[in-house]
């Protein structure tokens, strides 16, 4: 059952009702960057895997330094890679290099640095040594058969660091949607080419191309023209040819929106159209089948990049279990807002010497006025349920500088 002109709450409601399913598929480690994890990183042994040292320099037995003796014969030497070691003799010792396996029967290291080596014999040239020091004790980290990182969320270079470590050369993540991005309209030219007086360039896609491949999804471009046909028929390929489809424009109120009904037409579910939200109030949703999910987005600029980061990223994050870490800001001046809606207010973000994030509003002139995104660094949500905001007051903050 459709429904128009709902809350804030009631539309991310229904975007999660209806949160794909990414199927897992295997890649190669290589490739998995940016990609979205969808196993669980477990540990195949302790971390370290043995008592692993830390610097380069001795390893004695620390009793033989606590009763006196500061100056010992070296036995062997221990490179990093090499069998264990075993100090055969007490009062000798053994010289360690960084990853070396600690030796038998030692469990102190000196480092160079704090030692003079002559003749075949260390001394030690410090007052205090600590029983222990300059080792990586075995499983310290992490014990063998425990989860290092859940699945879900991206993968980045510290994840792929954790797998090659465990011995994945390959992992299992999400295969991301097939989508393509299509806008709509007569008024619009391709970028390269020079718009009419009455003409401007097509820009939204391509700011929206941007922020999907920052998620880890790669986008196709297509355009609409504001004819009734051949939209019909230009959206009846994509609606078999991709996943998701995110089109910009022609969902308003206007003679030449034909939109909504041709989507209708094609047989796609209407879900919602029209938020009580400024900016971006005609965003539209719906789906066809189990598998493929519509979001038409306002045309203009600023009411598509709110739509944009507001819901299509909730959806996302949703259909991906990637878990929200909500950013919280304090407002850094008054703002009155009387209309009876919801109001993302483009915002510059900054941090104080405190720590705590400090939103300042920056108003331009209408949803029209996309050169005001490149000054701010997010939108500023402000509730609903009321009029009044106050400088100091804390509130959610939805930026797209950010990840996802």
């Amino acid at each position: 059952m459709s429904k128009t002109f709902i809350t804030y709450r009631e539309a991310l409601d229904i975007l999660e009702a209806h949160k794909a399913s990414f199927p897992e598929v295997p890649l190669a480690l290589d490739d998995c960057g940016g990609q979205f994890l969808a196993e669980d990183l477990i540990a195949d042994r302790d971390f370290p895997p043995y008592h692993r040292v830390t610097m380069d320099g001795i390893a004695i037995r620390h009793r033989t330094f606590e009763n006196g003796i500061d100056t010992f014969s070296i036995q062997d030497v221990a490179p990093a890679g090499a069998p264990q070691k075993t100090l055969n003799d007490v009062n000798a010792c053994i010289e360690v290099m960084t990853g070396a396996i600690l030796p038998k029967s030692t469990d102190t290291v000196i480092r160079y640095e704090d030692l003079e080596i002559q003749d075949g014999r260390a001394r030690i040239m410090v007052d205090a040594v600590t029983k222990r020091q300059n080792i990586h004790f075995k499983g310290i980290d992490i014990t063998a058969d425990t989860i290092i990182k859940k699945a879900g969320g991206r993968i980045s270079s510290a994840e792929i660091n954790v797998a090659a470590a465990v011995g994945k050369d390959k992992l299992l993540v999400r295969k991301m949607p097939r989508v393509v991005i299509v806008s709509s309209g007569d008024e619009l030219v391709d970028v390269h080419e020079k718009p009419l007086a009455q003409q401007i360039r097509r820009s939204n896609v391509y700011g929206i191309k941007n922020t999907l491949r920052e998620w880890g999804i790669t986008a196709e471009l297509r355009h609409l023209p504001d004819d009734k046909p051949e939209m019909e028929e230009i959206l009846s390929g994509l609606l078999e040819d991709f996943d998701m489809l995110v089109i910009t424009g022609g969902v308003s109120k206007g003679k030449f929106d034909f939109l909504p009904d041709v989507l209708d037409t094609l047989g796609v579910e209407k879900h919602f159209h029209k938020i009580q939200q400024r900016p971006g109030k005609p965003f539209w949703f719906g789906t066809k089948g189990q598998d493929t999910h519509i979001f038409a987005l306002p045309g203009n600029p600023v009411s598509a990049f709110v739509c944009l980061y507001v819901y299509i990223r909730f959806w996302l994050q949703k259909s991906l279990e990637v878990e929200d870490q909500p950013i919280y800001a304090r407002l850094a001046e008054d703002v009155v807002f009387q209309p009876d809606l919801i109001f993302f207010t483009e915002a510059k973000l900054h941090a104080e010497p405190d720590g705590s994030l400090v939103a300042s509003p920056v108003f331009g002139n209408g949803s029209g006025d996309f050169v005001n995104l490149v000054y701010t660094d997010g939108f500023l949500v402000l509730p609903q349920d009321k009029n009044v905001f106050k400088k100091g007051e804390v509130y959610p903050f939805i930026p797209y500088r950010m990840k996802l």
